[in-house]
């Protein structure tokens, strides 16, 4: 099978990364299913990547609807133990206006339909991981320096809100949520993070802040067309970011604890892992086998 360093994973506006060369188009299947699509395999800045368009191409798939698992597990099928996610967001402070770029630390679980998608455990081996810093640090070093070399107006640390969708949310939820102190909300990274750290990969958030959510005063007389004007502007920045960030990753061993996540996190002792489980999550779990 392909194999790449670096995964990126693109969402809304943000289909594909044409800078890339060499380029293969691999299918991967895993233990959950398919993942949302193929993968593009090529080199970005001298290093070989893989990436992912979260919601598969041409937008085909709901929020809630998402392979997460499937994604998170193939990508570490490719050998990806680093990856940066694209996710387009809605603000819910002043402070960050649209087309600013958010780096958050924290997220905020309102989903309710994903308990299945959240978790690579379970049939007979369980697993508690520590998630109370849901994100790779170094990795949010990395691309908050990128941010700044293509001078994009960036902000570091906050919290991302992820909601259920498909909808919106209303006024009344938008006002709670600031009320709250939460900062930008979105519908996909939560799930992406904890798999992510099941994974032992690393994994940072560049949130696309696209508009105000619908708190704002202004909001009623933003259009549609100002919205997707904003989204492009956003895609061609996230490229930018993504390619500085790539050409600072590729030639950096990871010095984080984010690939020794899992080290005391599984409860169920090796001698009771069922077989078939075990087999499963091998890509996971095989280097705890002896322990």
């Amino acid at each position: 099978m392909a194999q790449a360093k670096i995964g990126i994973i693109g969402g809304s506006g943000l289909y594909q990364m044409a800078e890339l060369k060499n380029v293969e188009d691999v299918s991967v299947d895993t233990p959950f299913g398919k993942p949302s699509d193929s993968f593009i395999i090529g080199d970005l800045e001298g290093t070989r990547v893989a990436f992912l368009p979260r919601h598969g191409r041409g937008h085909r798939i709901l929020p809630t609807d998402l392979p997460f698992r499937a994604n998170l597990f193939a990508f570490k099928l490719l050998g990806v133990d680093q990856i940066l996610s694209a996710s387009a967001v809605g603000s819910l402070q002043e402070k960050y206006a649209p087309l600013d770029m958010v780096i958050p630390d924290q997220f905020f679980d309102r989903t309710r339909a994903r308990a299945h998608e959240s978790t690579f455990f379970g049939d007979g081996i369980v697993a508690h991981m520590a998630f109370a810093h849901p994100l790779c640090g170094r990795l949010g070093d990395v691309v908050e320096k990128a941010c700044r070399d293509v001078d994009v107006n960036v902000h570091r640390g906050g919290t991302y809100l992820c909601m259920e969708g498909p909808a919106f949310s209303t006024r009344a939820e938008s006002n709670v949520y600031r009320q709250w102190g939460m900062d930008i909300i979105g519908m996909t990274n939560l799930q992406e993070a904890k798999l992510a750290r099941e994974a032992e990969i690393c994994y940072v958030t560049l949130a696309l802040v696209t508009d105000y959510d619908c708190w704002h005063e202004d909001h009623d007389a933003v259009t549609i067309e100002t919205v997707v004007e904003y989204l492009n502007k956003n895609v061609r920045n996230a490229q930018a970011i993504i390619r500085k960030s790539v050409a600072r990753l590729s030639d950096v061993e990871r010095s984080c604890d984010c690939g020794n996540a899992m080290k005391n996190a599984i409860f169920t002792a090796p001698e009771f892992w069922p077989a078939e489980t075990a087999a499963k999550l091998e890509p996971i779990i095989g280097k705890y086998k002896h322990r």
